[in-house]
């Protein structure tokens, strides 16, 4: 059986990395879009519920690779399982956005979001599989 301390650094590091991608894979680094959000074209994804979402999206992960390390043992897997399976589910819809719009369709981005897609499949899994 896989030492508890590594098996939570593991989880910890899974979560910083889906963190760290999905603020890379923000499109505001695309070219163009600063310009097309000035032009109004991205307003229906500007509102106060979709930039919240947004937001949780992104900070709910370096929340939750503190929590890995925090949390006593049963409450600790379950959330690292529910949030996993989520954040998967989240990811993928995410990796089916950027090959149904073309105007946010890059190889770079597609291969970023998909790894976001492993990186939480892992941690569910991990999860699961902890004793």
């Amino acid at each position: 059986m896989e030492n508890l301390t590594l098996l939570k650094i593991k989880l910890s590091v899974l979560w910083i990395i889906n963190g760290v991608a999905g603020y890379r894979c923000t499109a505001y680094f695309e070219s163009g879009v600063i310009e097309s959000i000035k032009a109004g074209e991205w307003a229906a994804f500007q509102t106060p519920a979709a930039m919240l979402f947004v937001t949780l999206q992104w900070l709910i992960p370096f929340f939750m690779a503190f929590l890995v390390l925090t949390l006593k043992d049963k409450t600790n897997r379950w959330t690292n399982i529910i949030f996993g399976i989520v954040f998967t589910v989240l990811n993928i819809v995410h990796l089916i956005l950027h090959f149904t719009i073309p105007a946010i369709f890059t190889v770079h981005q597609v291969l970023i979001v998909g790894s976001t897609v492993v990186f939480t499949a892992l941690i569910a899994w991990y999860a699961w599989k902890w004793k």
